[in-house]
C-alpha cells in the first residue's frame, strides 16, 4: 500500500491526522473530496492496514502519575524462553504502559508510570525486580517531554 497511496491519500490521512475526531465531512472537504471519495477511500486504507484505529489517548498524568521512568533491560539469554517469560510477566504489572523488544545490548524497555516517588520505589521492588531472567538494569528517569508526535510526514 506504500506505493500505491497517491496524492489525494495523502490529503486525506494529512487530515485525518491533524483532527481525528472531525466530522468526515469536514475533514473531507479540506482534503478538497467528496465525503463519499473520503470514506471509500478511507475504509481502503483501513483494508490495507494504513489506518488500523482513530483512538481517544488517556493522560496519565491527569490521573496522578506524576513520575514515567524508561527501564532497559538485559536478559539471561542463557534461557531459551526468557523473553517469552519476562514479557508475559512484565504484561501482568498494571504500571507498565509500553513494552518493546531490541537486538543490541539491551533487549527489553518497559515504559512505568507511578504516583510518586515512594509509588516508584515500592513498585520498582515489589513487580519490577520479581521480574525472571533479569540480568541487568537500566532506568531512565523522565525529565521532560521534548517532542512527541504520532504525525507521519505525509
Amino acid at each position: 500500500m506504500k506505493n500505491s497511496l497517491d496524492d489525494t491519500d495523502r490529503r486525506i490521512l494529512r487530515q485525518l491526522q491533524a483532527d481525528p475526531h472531525e466530522a468526515f465531512a469536514v475533514l473531507a472537504e479540506r482534503a478538497g473530496v467528496t465525503a463519499a471519495t473520503f470514506i471509500r477511500r478511507l475504509d481502503r486504507m483501513r483494508a490495507t492496514g494504513v489506518v488500523h484505529a482513530i483512538r481517544d489517548e488517556i493522560n496519565w498524568r491527569a490521573l496522578g502519575y506524576e513520575f514515567e521512568v524508561s527501564l532497559r533491560f538485559t536478559l539471561d539469554k542463557t534461557e531459551p524462553r526468557a523473553f517469552d517469560e519476562f514479557i508475559a510477566a512484565a504484561r501482568e504489572v498494571r504500571e507498565v504502559i509500553s513494552i518493546g523488544t531490541f537486538l543490541g545490548r539491551v533487549d527489553v524497555r518497559l515504559l512505568v508510570v507511578a504516583r510518586d516517588m515512594a509509588d516508584y520505589q515500592r513498585l520498582y521492588r515489589e513487580k519490577i525486580l520479581t521480574l525472571p531472567h533479569i540480568s541487568d538494569i537500566e532506568a531512565l528517569m523522565h525529565v521532560a517531554q521534548v517532542k512527541e508526535s504520532h504525525v507521519v510526514p505525509l
